[in-house]
């Protein structure tokens, strides 16, 4: 029994620094504190799309997969997180 809550304290530990890893603060600048601004006018609104496409997006921009004229930009903002980072980041946004 130990061992189990040993094992998952060090779990949730873990997920909470994954979650706290992505800091939204610097994207309020493009895509607004609400997340309802296009960035620079061509980007989707973030506010629109589901944690889903968000995670798919953001996974994409970090993969070099995905975006249209943002593409570069993006890449460099997500590039140093983890896809779980992302993951976790994309659920507490959009729908």
């Amino acid at each position: 029994m130990k061992k189990f809550v040993i094992a998952s304290i060090a779990t949730l530990a873990l997920a909470t620094v994954s979650m706290a890893a992505v800091d939204g603060k610097a994207c309020v600048s493009c895509h607004g504190a609400d997340w309802s601004k296009s960035a620079l006018n061509k980007s989707k609104i973030v506010s629109d799309l589901t944690h889903a496409e968000i995670a798919t997006a953001l996974k994409g921009y970090k993969a070099g997969t995905y975006g249209g004229p943002m593409k570069g930009l993006m890449r460099g903002q997500v590039a140093k997180y983890s896809d779980a980072d992302l993951e976790a980041f994309a659920q507490t946004i959009g729908k």
